[in-house]
């Protein structure tokens, strides 16, 4: 059976977070937490507002509707095909590589 199949048999049955992290238990017996900062209108709500969820199509996704949110479980297995995240780590390890020499050298003061 391949990933797709995988992620897309898997749904959400309950759903909680911190000040800092959502955490999604799936049927399969995994916890999925990821940042809140990947979804700026959960890390702006009020701890309420975050716990007034409900699952929508059967545990495909969580849906707030305080907040207008919506997330997709396949987003929180696979972020990198749903999501435009900040950077990948390796990415942001490159991009410093790159800054040339002299835009890293001391400025003069004059």
């Amino acid at each position: 059976m391949g990933t797709s199949a995988e992620v897309s048999e898997v749904t959400a049955i309950d759903v909680s977070s911190t000040n800092d992290t959502l955490n999604v238990v799936l049927t399969d017996g995994r916890t999925v937490s990821v940042p809140l900062a990947w979804f700026p209108r959960l890390l702006e709500a009020t701890p309420r507002q975050r716990g007034a969820w409900e699952l929508i199509g059967g545990g495909i996704g969580i849906h707030w509707e305080g907040i207008d949110e919506d997330i997709s479980v396949a987003s929180l297995l696979q972020p990198d095909k749903f999501m435009r995240l900040p950077y990948k780590p390796s990415e942001r390890t490159t991009a410093v590589r790159k800054r040339s020499p002299k835009a890293l050298a001391p400025r003069r003061r004059g």
